[in-house]
């Protein structure tokens, strides 16, 4: 009977063992895993929103590289165009310079024509009542002939 009587004893402090396990153990070790199995599905949640919320930063952080590049490609086309403009309105003023430099030079060049002119037909008189003078070997009245003189200037 000793082998039947320790075998009831086993059987009783295993039974025992397992109702204090079931008891007092158990009930700890699974609100352990199911702690564990919480902080875990947590940090997969998180995981998976760093993920999402990290393809929408790229998406964003490409559309406003996007935007940027077409900004400065916007900003230099103004650019060229201001540049062009800018040229075109100095190539006018300096056409517009040039014709008025020029129209300037050609008023001169008439207005001293003129005077030469001036100053020639009253040499061309001059040298008219010298000669005159001569021909006549008198004296010829400058007040009297002068008429006669603007009159010969003008047809000279």
């Amino acid at each position: 009977m000793n082998l039947n009587l320790t075998l009831i004893g086993q059987a009783i402090a295993f039974a025992v063992f397992v109702y204090f396990c079931m008891k007092y153990v158990w009930p700890p070790v699974t609100q352990a895993l199911a702690e564990r199995q919480k902080k875990i599905a947590d940090g997969l949640d998180a995981a998976s929103r760093a993920t999402r919320d990290l393809e929408l930063a790229q998406e964003k952080a490409t559309e406003t590289l996007r935007e940027s590049k077409d900004e400065a490609a916007r900003i230099i086309e103004q650019t060229h165009k201001r540049s062009n403009q800018m040229i075109e309105e100095a190539r006018e003023t300096a056409r517009a310079e040039g014709e008025r430099l020029v129209a300037q030079a050609r008023a001169e060049i008439s207005q001293e024509i003129n005077q030469a002119k001036d100053e020639l037909r009253g040499q061309v008189a001059a040298l008219a009542v010298v000669g005159a003078e001569r021909i006549l070997e008198s004296s010829i009245d400058e007040a009297k002939h002068r008429e006669l003189i603007d009159k010969l200037a003008a047809e000279l």
